[in-house]
């Protein structure tokens, strides 16, 4: 049995099209909606709707449109699963050689950060106590910080970033004034962050990926230690 929750419920009438495959009622009922995949979920009747890592349910035979979660009656959160799956996937594809990389160890950390999230800067500290991985840093400036995107950018100018990265994370830069580049480059790495913070789905920082697999929300220490040991 499946306890389906679901924080959003819309109905529109499937009406007397049930020769129509699942996207094309789709298109049909919701003709404004944008989506990238319609696949089935291996549930009767129920269709996945994917844009990006965002899922969402399709019910064509009654023309139902379901935003929630899908937990198996052990408790297994079944959308979660496929979500951390297509994030995986998209992981995979992350242009790398645009990241901050620090470190040369054999765990892989892919971090989403914000240089004046404090709970990123707690996180980061732990981090920078491990010798045995390698971080690609990607920056996500979050609207609350006004000035995380210059410290950003701070960084990306500079010519030693492992060094400038420290600064910031330290909080060396909170109280003094220093300067960034106009470099146009900058600016397209800067954007090129915050498309693959979107492409994963990431809205909060710290968000962390690890080794491909383990994915850590938030700082998260012990979580941190238990994916990449002790």
């Amino acid at each position: 049995m499946l306890i389906v929750l679901f924080a959003i419920f819309l109905t529109l009438a499937w009406g007397n099209a049930s020769a129509e495959t699942p996207e094309d009622a789709f298109k049909r009922i919701f003709p404004d909606f944008r989506f990238e995949e319609i696949k089935t979920t291996g549930m009767t009747g129920i269709y996945e709707v994917r844009k990006g890592t965002d899922i969402i349910y399709f019910l064509p035979e009654y023309g139902y449109l379901f935003f929630g979660e899908i937990i198996s009656r052990e408790g297994k959160n079944l959308t979660q699963q496929r979500k951390d799956d297509l994030v995986a996937e998209t992981a995979k594809k992350l242009p790398l050689d645009k990241a901050v990389t620090l470190g040369s160890g054999r765990h892989v950390v892919v971090e989403f950060t914000d240089p004046d999230c404090p709970y990123c800067r707690k996180a980061s500290e732990f981090l920078k106590s491990r010798t045995d991985i390698t971080r690609h840093v990607f920056f996500l400036p979050l609207p609350m910080h006004p000035d995380a995107g210059n410290k950003a950018k701070y960084v990306l100018c500079a010519e030693d970033r492992a060094k400038a990265y420290e600064e910031v994370m330290s909080g060396k830069l909170d109280d003094r004034k220093y300067q960034i580049c106009a470099n146009p480059a900058v600016s397209d790495i800067m954007n090129a962050h915050i498309e693959a913070a979107r492409k994963v789905g990431v809205s909060g920082t710290p968000y962390f990926i690890i080794n491909g697999k383990t994915f850590v929300r938030g700082a998260d220490i012990p979580a941190l230690e238990a994916a990449l040991g002790r």
